[in-house]
């Protein structure tokens, strides 16, 4: 049997299903000591580069918990995953938005103790194959003698290998957290610092204008359907308070208020 991961620090990773750039804005805001880096095709890691666990009082569980949650929310359209483990214990929490986290836990000598039906929800949520996937996660959640719960985190992140994460060299699962910050840092892993609401709401923006549905917050073809929103809430407005209509009412002042909003984001955010 391998060595059991009972002496090992309490350590965390958080894997976000996105590039740095967007998750850069939403980390920032949980005014924490992190590191940010590329792991990658499409995702990012976060690696605390401070050890809260050990000054608040907080299981590290419970802390991750709370950062992958707070993340997911202020995302909201891509899920993220925190790897945790201290001297009893790992484990992964998933947060995708809105939804309930998922969690599943092994003790130190790989026994697994949660659900098998948390890796089905766990593979669903990440768009994982069915068949596939499903099986090699299905195997992390049989006993076997010769995995601690640090080889079942590895070989979590092996299965998400297969939809394009790739840790950086040397930001493994399972490792100390000293070990992890310093070489994240060596690899040139962004430290994030915070700035203030204004910087971080500036950021946040800036994220969003760059991705799929920036044209349509900014520039002509915001413009065009702000005033295409307004050219048919305004009749619709005119038509529902004249037919005391509240439904109609309702439906022509809603396209009112967001054509206007955006004319005028559009106007604010001019260079």
């Amino acid at each position: 049997m391998n060595a059991t991961s009972g002496s090992r620090p309490a350590g965390a990773l958080l894997l976000c299903r996105a590039e740095p750039a967007a998750v850069r804005p939403p980390a920032q805001l949980l005014r924490e000591q992190l590191l940010l880096a590329p792991a990658g095709s499409e995702w990012s890691v976060v690696v605390p580069e401070g050890k809260p666990w050990l000054h608040g009082g907080e299981p590290v569980e419970r802390v991750v918990t709370g950062w992958a949650t707070a993340l997911a929310v202020s995302a909201a359209t891509w899920p993220v995953l925190a790897l945790w483990w201290d001297a009893d214990r790992a484990g992964l929490i998933l947060a995708a938005g809105f939804r309930r986290t998922v969690g599943y836990i092994w003790l130190a000598d790989g026994t697994p103790v949660g659900e098998d039906e948390a890796m089905r929800t766990f593979a669903a949520r990440l768009a994982l194959d069915p068949v596939l996937d499903v099986q090699a996660l299905e195997a992390l959640t049989r006993p076997d003698g010769d995995a601690d719960a640090h080889a079942r985190l590895i070989g979590l992140t092996a299965v998400l290998a297969r939809v394009g994460l790739a840790l950086p060299t040397g930001i493994t699962p399972g490792e100390s957290a000293d070990l992890l910050r310093s070489v994240a840092l060596a690899q040139g892993a962004e430290q994030l610092e915070w700035s203030g609401w204004r910087d971080a709401v500036r950021a946040e923006l800036d994220a969003v204008e760059g991705g799929p549905f920036g044209p349509y917050l900014r520039g002509p073809k915001a413009r065009l359907l702000g005033a295409a929103q307004l050219g048919a809430g305004l009749p619709l407005l005119v038509w529902g308070v004249g037919r005391r209509s509240g439904g109609w009412t309702t439906a022509g002042a809603l396209l009112v208020a967001h054509g206007a909003t955006g004319l005028l984001y559009d106007r604010l955010r001019a260079p």
